[in-house]
């Protein structure tokens, strides 16, 4: 039997102050638990994504300090992928039960990112680079923004084709109220925003932002007809170069044109079938690759497609992307944002998306990217 979501919580993503990473965890596992009327001794692993704990809260041993909030003795594995961190768990998950090691099982992920200084977090963030793009003092926006000129310049697109992407996402936050980001933007006020790293202005940049959200996955037949939920049709990751200097080209993520492909074959539906997507834009090219590269629209064509609003939820497209704000919007704790991005569409897939609920859904598909492009995780699920 294929694994099947039955539960999903998230926190409030944003700048949460009065919330460490561990109020944050225990938040969220209490929510999901409670969501699904399960006591925390009915799961038989959690697994926790999680990518700077080592460096921001100086702990390395998050499992065991999960163990002591709640008091259990159940096995709990730390994952980390950088910004993929949250969709690995969820791979390792769907492995670990599909195996038959255990029936239920808890994946949480969590981020605590605004308690440091900026220049910290963008240090902190950049461990998941190579270490000469370390060296050389370029930080993630600068290596997106590199892709991003060479993208723009090969397709004759300009700063628009990205700031669409910003435009829609933030349209679709606007009707997620765990989002970080709850208001509409325009394209000019995208064009005018200050320039991070030419061509990326600050509006083309996911935040750094504070959350966590958790899912339960079992194959317990009972619990399945009990609860209903969301099958987990196929998950596959693949790794490529980390850094851009190894890459054969820069207008595309490998990794992702991998994944996706071993996804949709194991799952054995087509493209087409998707109805919700949601792509990890943690930069507005960077959903522009992904459109592409996970095989949605031919290379070249997300730029043009993109400032034409086409997977925008009021436009009733064939494919929605992004309807909980992408990462963008909705914020991007590293850990927790794979996460989210599953749990967004089991919460579309049993029709309780609220305001943003998109019609006749029968499959989701949702793509987590770590660093700039080294690992990529594409989980296809459907009911």
């Amino acid at each position: 039997m294929k694994s099947q979501i039955i539960g999903y919580h998230t926190t409030q993503f944003g700048e949460l102050w009065e919330k460490s990473l561990f109020d944050l965890v225990e938040e969220t596992i209490v929510g999901v638990l409670k969501n699904t009327n399960l006591e925390i001794g009915q799961v038989d692993a959690l697994f926790f994504g999680n990518m700077l704990g080592g460096i921001l809260e100086n702990n390395l041993h998050a499992g065991a300090k999960i163990a002591d909030i709640f008091g259990i003795n159940t096995p709990i594995y730390r994952v980390e992928g950088a910004c993929a961190s949250g969709g690995l768990a969820i791979n390792l998950v769907h492995e670990y039960v599909q195996s038959g090691k255990g029936k239920t099982v808890l994946v949480v992920g969590a981020e605590k990112m605004t308690d440091v200084q900026p220049e910290f977090i963008t240090q902190g963030l950049m461990s998941a680079a190579s270490g000469e793009e370390q060296e050389s003092g370029i930080t993630f926006p600068g290596l997106y923004a590199l892709m991003a000129r060479v993208y723009l310049d090969k397709f004759k697109y300009d700063r628009k084709n990205l700031a669409a992407v910003a435009v829609k996402n933030h349209a679709h936050g606007l009707l997620n109220p765990t989002a970080h980001f709850r208001k509409v933007i325009t394209i000019e006020q995208a064009l005018k925003s200050s320039t991070i790293a030419a061509p990326l202005g600050l509006l083309d940049c996911s935040p750094v932002s504070d959350g966590a959200a958790s899912l339960i996955i079992t194959s317990d037949p009972a619990l399945i007809k009990k609860k209903g939920g969301v099958q987990i049709l196929s998950s596959h990751v693949a790794t490529d170069s980390i850094s851009l200097l190894q890459r054969d080209s820069l207008i595309e993520i490998k990794a992702t044109q991998i994944a996706a492909e071993k996804a949709f074959s194991e799952a054995q539906i087509k493209r087409s079938d998707i109805s919700l997507a949601e792509v990890h834009d943690c930069f507005t090219i960077a959903e522009l690759f992904a459109m592409e590269d996970i095989g949605f629209w031919k290379k070249g064509e997300a730029g043009k497609r993109a400032l034409n609003y086409e997977t925008l939820k009021d436009n009733n497209g064939p494919l929605i992307v992004n309807t909980s704000g992408g990462l963008k919007a909705s914020g991007h704790p590293v850990g927790a944002t794979g996460i989210k991005q599953v749990g967004e569409l089991y919460l579309q897939l049993i029709g309780k998306a609220e305001k943003r609920q998109i019609k006749n859904i029968k499959y989701g598909l949702a793509h987590n990217v770590g660093g700039s492009g080294g690992t990529a995780v594409v989980t296809i699920v459907g009911i």
